[in-house]
């Protein structure tokens, strides 16, 4: 069945009109009113005034079918008003269709502003520990260092050189000073980069042994210099002279692929 038109327009119409359209719609045999989804359907109306056109259909008295009106009773004599008993109401007829559930909307979470008394706030920055007292410690260690290795590089064969002859002929250096800066400063540099923490794993990894073999290193010359000088010896043993004379070379070889490690990635 087509949708009824009214005023010769299918645009929507008021409840008021639409009411006689809904009341002649054709319903299946034993259904009372039509459901809500028929009337969005036939009426072309949107959810909220279909349920409300279908309320007022049921709102209104009707009669069932095979019933006929009972004759009106003749009025009593005149006499005392007596309040007639009040009509039965006939029950509503439920709607069969479901009405969908309308879930509403979650409400959003509370942003709180920067800035509230309720706002956690960061913990204060940690004042790191002061270091000025390394240099008090380098100091006297710097003086036996430096004493230790020249000493030892003086019974292993290094001594004053001049570098730039032909150039600089006046100009000399004594060899046994590259011994405790090579060493030394290896050593501190690279227990630096292993404990800083801002290095790729393979570099750190490579500054921690070398670290420490450097240091041991440090420690050995020291030892075998102050034995050598106790027992008045002159010239090292050629093992130590070899060892000694070895240390520029390593000391470089490692500094290189230590500074290659820090700038690669894993």
């Amino acid at each position: 069945m087509t949708a009824p038109t009214i005023n010769g327009t299918r645009y929507p119409q008021p409840i008021e009109d639409l009411l006689p359209a809904a009341r002649g719609l054709d319903l299946p045999e034993g259904q009372r009113f039509p459901s809500r989804n028929r009337l969005m359907r036939e009426f072309r109306i949107g959810a909220p005034k279909a349920g409300e056109l279908l309320a007022l259909l049921k709102a209104e008295p009707t009669t069932p079918p095979g019933e006929t009106t009972a004759p009106e009773a003749p009025e009593p004599a005149a006499g005392p008003d007596i309040p007639e008993p009040a009509a039965p109401v006939a029950p509503l007829a439920v709607d069969p269709t479901p009405v969908p559930e309308i879930t509403p909307p979650e409400p959003e979470a509370e942003v709180t502003p920067v800035g509230r008394p309720d706002t956690p706030t960061s913990a204060a920055p940690v004042r790191s520990a002061v270091v000025w007292p390394v240099v008090l410690l380098a100091l006297p260690a710097f003086v036996a260092i430096w004493s230790g290795w020249v000493g030892l590089g003086g019974l292993t064969g290094f001594g004053v050189v001049h570098p730039l002859p032909g150039i600089w002929d006046s100009f000399s250096i004594n060899s046994a000073i590259t011994l405790p800066i090579g060493v030394e400063t290896y050593g501190a540099y690279a227990l630096y980069v292993w404990l800083s923490g801002r290095v790729p794993g393979r570099a750190r990894r490579f500054a921690k042994w070398s670290a420490i073999a450097s240091l041991l290193v440090g420690a050995l010359g020291q030892v075998a210099y102050h034995l050598l000088e106790a027992a008045g010896v002159t010239s090292a043993p050629w093992w130590i002279t070899t060892a000694v004379a070895c240390l520029p070379v390593a000391v470089l070889g490692m500094g290189a692929a230590l500074a290659h490690l820090v700038r690669t990635h894993d």
